[in-house]
């Protein structure tokens, strides 16, 4: 069971939200200004039926029943269309979900009606703009349509500071459940 969020924080039960939490933690400890990593969500149970010896570096909560544990996919390909890479991705049956961490800049509408239409000018343009927003979005999703969503700001980069919801980023979590379509 994890904790979240400040003093009078709720735990956290939910399988997913677990994996996603400790996704994302993962991932920033790594830092900032890091490639999209991608991580196949897996049955706990299954996992250490394959793989037992990992059950040492395992604690109480990783065990619990419907507990998720995420590998990472490493060797993504380059490209420069998210919707190319996450096209080409299909999971075999043993992955129950899966969690991508993409970081992005944010900037209010107005900066996005301002653009350059050259993509190299409208990335430096947004790169240079005042209100920039540096986050990391973490999206994990189940086979069965379930999802979460994570979002850590560069300026407010804390455990304890990171948003959750369903609806951060509605068009990333589409993509991904669509991974998972025959």
């Amino acid at each position: 069971m994890r904790q979240h969020g400040g003093v009078n924080a709720q735990p956290v039960i939910d399988p997913l939200a677990i994996a996603a939490l400790d996704t994302e933690r993962h991932v920033a400890a790594s830092g900032w200004d890091q490639p999209a990593r991608l991580f196949a969500l897996v049955r706990t149970a299954d996992l250490l039926e394959r793989e037992p010896q990992l059950r040492d570096q395992m604690g109480p909560s990783d065990l619990a029943e419907g507990a998720l544990t995420a590998v990472e996919q490493e060797g993504l390909p380059t490209t420069s269309s998210l919707e190319t890479l996450l096209g080409r991705l299909a999971w075999p049956e043993e992955v129950e979900g899966c969690a991508f961490a993409i970081e992005r800049m944010v900037v209010p509408p107005e900066a996005e009606r301002e653009l350059p239409s050259r993509g190299d000018e409208a990335v430096d343009h947004l790169a240079a703009h005042p209100d920039r927003k540096d986050v990391r979005l973490v999206v994990a999703v189940l086979r069965d349509g379930t999802s979460i969503c994570l979002l850590r700001q560069r300026d407010h980069d804390s455990d304890d500071a990171v948003a959750t919801g369903k609806d951060i980023a509605p068009g990333l979590v589409e993509a991904l459940k669509a991974t998972f379509e025959d």
